[in-house]
Formats: C-alpha cells, structure tokens, sequence
C-alpha cells in the first residue's frame, strides 16, 4: 500500500481517507472505523476492511476515517459523541469495546461489529438471525474457544501445571470472559491459574517480571488488540524468559510467538467492510444477519519450539493448519 493511500495518525486521533476528487464540493459520506490496537500493528485490519468495502460498494465519494484507540479504551466516549455529533453514514469496528460504546452513543447510525463474543449475551442485538436494531455483524469466537485453546498449550507442555493468564483489565468484557473460560477448562484437567494483568506498554514489562520471580509453566494471553500490537513485545519477552505461551490469532505466531488458536482475524475485518459496503448502498442493518466465523487456525511456530526445547508430538503437529519452520 502506498502511504499516500493510507494515512496513520498517532495518538488516537482519526485518519481521514477521502477517496473522491477533491474538487468535489458536496458532503462525503464518512465511514469510521474504529480499532483497539495501534496504527502500525492494525494496517492488515485496514487494509482487509477496505477490501470488503469494494466488493460491495463503491469506495468512491467516500470518506474513510481510522480511529486507533491503542487499547485507551477510556477515550471511546468522547470518540463515539463526535461521531454521533457529526452524524457519519457507519460506525464500523472490530472491539467489543467499541461496539457496545456505539450502541451506547446512538440508536440510529449503523453500526458494524466484529466481536469475539456472542452479540446477543452483550446486548447488542436481540437475534442472529433478525438483529432488528441498527447493529449487526460478525461474531468471530475468540472468546468461546478459550478452552481448546488452553488445552492445546497442555497437550505441548503436558508436565506443565502452573499456568499464568495474562489479561487487560481495561478491556472489561474480553478479560471476564477470558477469565470465566479458561477458569473452567483449568478445573476439569487440574491446572493452577496465576492470574497477571497490564493496560500499557510498561506493564506488560512489570507482568513479565512478576512472571520471573514466580516463574509459570506456561503463559495464556487473553484475545486483546493492544496485546495483538505488542506482539512483538509477547515474542521477545516470552523467549528471553523462556515461556510457551498461546495466543488468540496467527499474527503472534508469525512474529516469534509459539503457537496460536483462533479465527481468522484478517477475514473478519474484510467481513466487516463488506457488510459496511452493503449499508453504504442502503441495506439496513436489521435486515443483515450476523455472520458467525467457522473457520479456525491452529498455527505452530516450530523454531520458536525448537528454541525453547520444546518437542512437538506428532498428533499436534498433523492438526496444526501451518508450522513455521
């Protein structure tokens, strides 16, 4: 992508992609979307999203504004009045966070999610099927495979008992839902849980060193898009010390991460940007049902095993989608 076709602008504020010729002097209808990680780490996101825009609609005489929230959670208030207050054509996100923020700020604009949770249990519609409000989207499971997720990391370290769960506490419904998960899963096969929480950069430091003087024998990272743009950090950390640690989607494993479980969260935004399209051209979106992801990625860094001394066993090397070797 060339940088002139994608404008990242730090510190939160919105990227503004106007994609009509700029002699045009009628109102653009803007298209805002809103993400919990950073600009750079989220760039596949965008890119992914703009593509699902084009395939149903024109991405000409729109305006497309990137709002990157860098896990400050906090500030999805004021960002939701100012959009309300300039009353854009779609509210369109990947972060629970945000969805139930939008919802929150308006009963009107459009509103397209891509959330790890169940839409329904959040309240964000009242059917699948039939959301009948102005919401709708993609339900992704992260969040409901947290236990295969925890078991996989097991079935790699079967003598491991002491499992450290890193969560964002600012992230509310990600880290109960995480908690609730992988609580239950580490009660039917007998695992410890250590429970670390970070909201910043320099906590994730501070975790890992609590993890040093009371060192896991393996590390689960709960789903998060600041975690996800700090993965290189995770990769760095987790082999400096040491730890097999699992992880929500692919992009930690392609970076030094050992292993991931999760969907596919590249076709999701371009889901997302899809349904977005179809809004711009004038579906409603009580008339779209939620899509639910299917798909699932077992994905095994093999060097980074190597690494750590990790041997792999066979059964889980044949059910792994890819190994990085």
């Amino acid at each position: 992508m060339k940088r002139r076709e994608f404008i990242a602008l730090f510190g939160g504020a919105a990227a503004a992609w106007p994609l009509a010729a700029r002699g045009q002097h009628t109102a653009m209808p803007v298209v805002a979307l809103i993400g919990g990680g950073s600009p750079d780490a989220s760039a596949p996101d965008a890119i992914a999203f703009r593509k699902g825009l084009n395939e149903t609609s024109s991405i000409e005489g729109l305006t497309i504004e990137y709002h990157w929230l860098e896990g400050q959670y906090d500030r999805l208030p004021a960002l939701m009045a100012d959009l309300v207050r300039r009353q854009v054509a779609v509210i369109a996100t990947g972060s629970v966070p945000a969805a139930l923020a939008a919802q929150a700020a308006t009963a009107t604009i459009p509103i397209v999610f891509g959330v790890a949770e169940d839409p329904v249990r959040l309240g964000l519609v009242t059917n699948l099927a039939r959301p009948s409000g102005n919401a709708t989207g993609i339900n992704w499971f992260v969040q409901e495979v947290a236990a295969k997720r925890l078991r996989l990391l097991h079935d790699l370290v079967p003598k491991a008992v002491r499992f450290a769960v890193l969560i964002n506490p600012a992230n509310v419904s990600s880290a109960e839902s995480t908690l609730r998960e992988v609580k239950a899963a580490a009660s039917s096969i007998g695992l410890q849980i250590q429970l670390r929480s970070a909201t910043t950069i320099g906590e994730i430091d501070a975790a890992f060193a609590a993890l040093a003087r009371e060192p896991p024998d393996a590390l689960f990272v709960a789903p998060d898009a600041f975690f996800s743009g700090r993965r290189v950090q995770f990769a760095t950390l987790t082999a400096r010390d040491r730890i097999p640690a699992v992880y929500s989607n692919r992009r930690y494993a392609e970076v030094g991460g050992l292993m991931s479980y999760g969907t596919d969260q590249t076709e999701m935004f371009r889901q997302v940007g899809s349904y977005t399209g179809r809004i711009v051209k004038g579906a409603k979106p009580a008339d779209l049902p939620v899509m639910q992801s299917t798909k699932f990625e077992f994905i095994i860094n093999l060097q980074t095993a190597r690494t750590l001394g990790i041997e792999v066993p066979s059964g889980l090397l044949s059910i792994a989608d890819e190994v990085i070797e």
